[in-house]
């Protein structure tokens, strides 16, 4: 049995549930927030984990990203939000909040800031609540938050994800599906097939899988798990292919040269098709 660790987000609930219930493939799946993965994969702690590719660039010695299950795509950045008809803007602030330090939306604010901020870390479903009680402060949001912040009285001041679009021509990556380097090839390339099953049978969405999906959101409005799960699912969560992994390659120099990162001492393949 091999164990695995992702969010209770829908789009990382849409393509584990069937996965998880396989009788003929056991694992034992646990839910973590965004960054409490990216600290646990720090600690090599879960075989097969989701994480940000911020943090998974910090750890390329211990872990290597699957083909299938990324985050990555057009239109789906974090944005960058303040309250309605506030002055709040990166020269003028009282806070500044992130999802967490190793999230990839802390290295997009750092790529377009040019590491000039100074970011407090919540968890990401804090943000909009500290954002409306507070007065000229800004947030980076994620996840269904960016689909709710409008209504909710916020509005936005940069598409994080729309900037890096036009400045580099890629998709964003935003979080990927990795597994431990100690894991045997033949094995990873196995779970990477499971995994790639799992995606195709949630298309069929069962009224099991829904519920699921449902229970485990911190939004339950249809609607938004609806438009959650079609925004971060896509293309390039069922594979990476060439476009996806020069995106990959290019936000992770421009971490190094940037020093969000250090360089690594090792020239390691990011991805399995390469090992």
């Amino acid at each position: 049995m091999i164990s695995l660790a992702y969010s209770p987000c829908p789009n990382d609930t849409f393509l584990f549930y069937h996965l998880i219930r396989n009788s003929e493939y056991p694992v034992k799946e646990e839910l973590y927030d965004v960054e409490n993965l990216n600290e646990y994969a720090f600690q090599g702690k879960f075989p097969v984990t989701k994480l940000s590719f911020a943090a998974f660039f910090q750890i390329i010695d211990k872990y290597i990203l699957l083909e299938t299950g990324s985050a990555l795509g057009r239109g789906c950045g974090p944005l960058l939000v303040r309250k309605k008809n506030a002055n709040a803007n990166l020269d003028n602030y009282k806070n500044l909040y992130i999802p967490g330090q190793l999230t990839t939306a802390n290295l997009l604010l750092s790529l377009y800031s040019n590491g000039t901020h100074i970011p407090t870390a919540i968890r990401y479903d804090q943000i909009i609540p500290k954002l409306l009680t507070e007065e000229n402060s800004l947030g980076v949001i994620i996840h269904e938050e960016r689909f709710t912040y409008e209504e909710r009285g916020l509005e936005k001041v940069v598409d994080l994800g729309e900037w890096w679009e036009s400045s580099t021509g890629y998709p964003i990556p935003l979080g990927a599906i990795a597994i431990r380097r100690d894991i045997p090839r033949e094995e990873a390339l196995k779970f990477q097939k499971e995994l790639q099953n799992s995606l195709t049978n949630a298309y069929k969405e069962p009224k099991e899988m829904m519920d699921y999906i449902r229970e485990n959101s911190q939004n339950k409005e249809e609607a938004v798990i609806r438009a959650h799960i079609n925004l971060y699912v896509n293309e390039f969560t069922k594979s990476l292919g060439k476009e996806g992994h020069d995106a990959v390659a290019y936000l992770f120099q421009r971490a190094i040269d940037a020093g969000f990162i250090k360089k690594p001492k090792m020239n390691l393949p990011l991805f399995l098709g390469e090992s």
